[in-house]
């Protein structure tokens, strides 16, 4: 099983734009890939074959407006984060940005979690396996 971690806010894919007759990738889209490919850098350079597992845990700061008790409700796991990004968009551009990369494409993630949390600090946690 592989492992990374991506520090700092979560970010999920951003819409293509269109702009004089092409289509083009958003800066922060693609500034977050290349930070997802760095972090599977720093530990791995051989690539998954076959069928793929891939879990996804995101992880919020509470923000410091919030209360003491509502921090140890989100911190125990009691509260847990509905918010943007939606979690489909933050699969999305993991699984992208990992493309050529962990595998050869996602179209051999046959399985599939993305569950949202709180912590102390902002990260995404990413799990692959082969099945």
């Amino acid at each position: 099983m592989m492992y990374i971690r991506i520090d700092g806010d979560p970010k999920g894919k951003d819409r293509p734009r269109f702009a004089r007759g092409h289509t083009y990738t958003p800066k922060p889209t693609k500034d977050y890939e290349k930070k997802v490919v760095e972090a599977f850098k720093d530990v791995y350079n051989d690539m998954l074959d076959g069928a793929l597992e891939v879990s996804i845990d995101v992880y919020y700061k509470p923000t410091k407006s919030t209360s003491k008790k509502d921090r140890l409700l989100m911190l125990g796991g009691h509260i847990r984060p509905a918010k943007k990004p939606d979690a489909d968009n933050i699969a999305k551009i993991i699984l992208d940005a990992l493309n050529g990369h962990a595998y050869e494409d996602d179209k051999q993630v046959v399985e599939l979690t993305v569950k949202k949390f709180y912590a102390e600090t902002a990260h995404t946690d990413v799990y692959i396996g082969q099945i």
